[in-house]
């Protein structure tokens, strides 16, 4: 499945940035997000560059090969919605490539860049439960609450 590119230049540029995103890209993320932007995730809540920066440098200490794949995007005015596929290997567990599926809520600032970025995916069912033990405990609290 190839990525969409969408006809408003600002998501484009957004959407070919965190594509290719690499470690070497954090210097420069203040070409992509606002002075004062906003990152939250499952795990975050930061506010400026230097914050977004240092998620991201996580991202890269602890993972192997992290990369975003856009599936869908969704524009209306300075806003955009990005659904993606997050994959990655994890250094702690030989377990091979996963994936995380989850979306991203857009807010741009009058010149472009991102002034509010909220990511939304489920840490229990996309990262927890891949987790050797931790997995195995989910798995089976998730049959006894079906039950």
């Amino acid at each position: 499945m190839s990525t969409p590119r969408h006809p408003d230049a600002r998501v484009a540029r957004i959407v070919e940035r965190f594509e290719s995103l690499s470690r070497a890209d954090l210097p420069r993320l203040g070409e992509l997000y606002a002075a004062d932007a906003q990152f939250k995730d499952p795990f975050h809540d930061v506010r400026g560059v230097a914050s977004i920066a240092a998620v991201f440098a996580h991202m890269f200490d602890t993972l192997d090969a992290p990369r975003f794949v856009v599936r869908d995007i969704v524009v209306q005015a300075n806003q955009c919605f990005l659904t993606w596929d997050f994959v990655f290997g994890m250094r702690r567990f030989a377990r091979g490539e996963q994936t995380i599926h989850g979306g991203s809520h857009l807010r741009l600032a009058a010149d472009g860049r991102i002034a509010v970025h909220r990511d939304y995916w489920d840490a229990a069912e996309e990262l927890y439960a891949k987790l050797p033990l931790v997995g195995a405990l989910m798995r089976w609290l998730q049959r006894r609450a079906r039950s």
